[in-house]
């Protein structure tokens, strides 16, 4: 597809214009940053494991009746995808202690909630994405209580079927971030699931070693972060069993490496939304 306008560059992404109105390219970077940008390193392959990570469960996700931005995959770091307004909310869904949780109550990471806990950040780098609650939020205007319902209900829905989906390939999952934006269909109004889902936003942890499987190797200095990503990728099957000379892929949660042009072959094709 032909480079298009660039509208917006985040951390890990950028966007183009689009091919057709209402549509964007979203691309996928190789660039790993923590700390609201404070630590940064360049991945190599990273962008391209997370954009088709993120691509099956969108794909899965659309399956069960979730509305998401995803339209399809153009290449192997491009999507097209719906324009949306960005509600300015970074709703993060935790299962188990992990984090800046752990830090804020004094708790052991890994401790089991008794329900999942739905937090509200507010986006802006420059005051460290704050907590917010949902009066913050729509005090401030940033959504109305219909739109925070709609949030809250798709993402706990998203939050049951990752579970089940994660569960059976061996992974846990402990918590993750979800974005959401406002798409027009006319005069009508719906919040959908934007951004991505991938090891960037997730923290996978591998259910028998409780070994690190996300960005928590880069914050952490723990080493082997394109690795880890590509066990995920292997396990959710959108990464060959096969590497170069046929052998298979090591079954331990972090193999050795395989060189990008090998990710670049391996990968199982999947269909777009229509």
């Amino acid at each position: 597809m032909v480079r298009r306008r660039q509208i917006y560059e985040g951390k890990a992404k950028i966007l183009f214009e689009g091919p057709e109105p209402g549509t964007l390219v979203q691309y996928f970077k190789d660039d790993a940053t923590a700390g609201n940008g404070a630590k940064s390193d360049v991945i190599a392959g990273k962008g391209i494991l997370n954009n088709r990570i993120s691509e099956y469960i969108m794909l899965c996700l659309h399956e069960i009746g979730v509305p998401t931005h995803f339209i399809r995959r153009i290449n192997m770091r491009e999507q097209l995808v719906k324009a949306v307004e960005i509600i300015p909310l970074e709703v993060v869904i935790r299962n188990r202690v992990a984090g800046s949780l752990a830090k804020r109550f004094d708790l052991p990471e890994g401790q089991r909630l008794p329900r999942p806990v739905v937090e509200f950040y507010y986006k802006n780098d420059t005051l460290g994405d704050p907590i917010v609650s949902e009066d913050h939020v729509v005090a401030f205007g940033w959504a109305c209580p219909q739109d925070m319902e709609d949030i809250v209900t798709m993402s706990m829905r998203i939050n049951d079927f990752l579970c089940g989906l994660f569960m059976g390939i061996g992974i846990q999952l402990v918590d993750f971030k979800l974005e959401f934006g406002r798409r027009w269909d006319g005069e009508e109004m719906r919040i959908i699931l934007a951004d991505e889902i991938s090891p960037d936003n997730c923290r996978l942890w591998d259910r028998q070693t409780q070994e690190k499987l996300d960005k928590d190797r880069f914050r952490r200095d723990m080493g082997h972060v394109k690795e880890a990503y590509q066990e995920v990728a292997r396990r959710l099957g959108v990464l060959s069993e096969n590497v170069q000379n046929g052998s298979n892929t090591s079954h331990s949660a972090v193999g050795e490496a395989q060189s990008l042009e090998t990710v670049q072959q391996l990968f199982t094709p999947h269909d777009g939304v229509s």
